[in-house]
């Protein structure tokens, strides 16, 4: 079973509160015209399509900073596999007045279909890697959401890269351009940061001997062929970790885990998942 470390509130809290601000400003007024204010009701979370479920409690808190006293109840949790259709597909409950239902559905359901959408694509490219090989996020996330992103990643079962440019040095085709060559590029890094990893960015297999030379510790292998990558691997072999990048699709992951490469970013995982089918139903009670 996938252990997911739930994450912190702290981290949310302020997104969605602005999420909400976006949404409601100085009030609904079509629910404060529509719903009396001492309507009671429940909620139930329903998934229309087969997922991987993350943001459970995200959507949770968008209730929360509503109405406070609002009962939440989850009958599934992030990172599970859920069916849609009939009692399978009802994943969670809300209940509190009728009124904080209404206004804080939409925004509930923005963060847990996202979050399930990547949550999903992630698991897809995972089972598609077969174990073979560790899949991997990038920084093409949407701005202000890459906490959010990144843990909907983890719900997958894939794993993170860095969490943005201060927490890991690596070395792209910019950098190494302005620094004057690949092995500029890894002596400056070393100078900066001494003891931190390198990883560096490599686009033919002459800049793959560089890097090796060099001494960084994973070198990122950019769009090169299937032919090329198998080489590169063969040359690192016990020096270096490699990672694959560029025009990877799930179509491809079974042909690049079997290249013996270690990892493989995938910004699709985040900038293109799609959103899952989740519907929100309540009634009175």
């Amino acid at each position: 079973m996938l252990y997911l470390e739930p994450l912190d509130q702290s981290l949310y809290r302020d997104i969605v509160r602005r999420a909400l601000d976006e949404d409601l400003r100085d009030g609904d007024i079509t629910t404060e015209a529509t719903v009396a204010a001492a309507q009671m009701a429940r909620g139930v979370f329903l998934v229309k399509a087969d997922c991987v479920l993350a943001g459970l409690e995200v959507a949770f808190e968008a209730f929360r900073q509503i109405e406070p006293g609002v009962r939440t109840k989850a009958r599934k949790r992030d990172g599970d596999w859920c069916r849609a259709g009939g009692q399978n597909g009802e994943i969670a409950e809300v209940f509190g007045t009728a009124r904080a239902l209404v206004v804080g559905e939409r925004t509930a359901l923005n963060f847990l279909q996202r979050l399930s959408g990547i949550a999903t694509r992630a698991r897809r490219f995972v089972e598609a890697g077969g174990g073979a090989i560790t899949i991997l996020d990038t920084r093409k996330t949407t701005p202000t959401l890459r906490v959010l992103e990144k843990y909907a990643v983890r719900a997958g079962g894939a794993s993170n890269h860095r969490a943005g440019l201060f927490d890991a040095i690596l070395i792209k085709d910019n950098h190494i351009n302005l620094a004057g060559g690949v092995t500029a590029a890894v002596e400056r890094a070393r100078a900066h940061r001494p003891g931190m990893p390198v990883e560096i960015e490599a686009g033919t297999l002459g800049q793959v001997d560089e890097a090796l030379a060099a001494g960084a510790e994973t070198i990122l292998v950019d769009n090169m062929s299937t032919a090329d990558i198998r080489d590169a691997v063969a040359r690192a072999k016990g020096r270096a970790r490699i990672e694959i990048s560029g025009g990877v699709t799930l179509e491809r992951i079974p042909e690049l885990a079997a290249t013996g490469a270690d990892c493989v970013s995938v910004g699709a995982l985040t900038h293109s998942a799609p959103a899952i089918d989740i519907s929100f139903e309540i009634e009175p009670t």
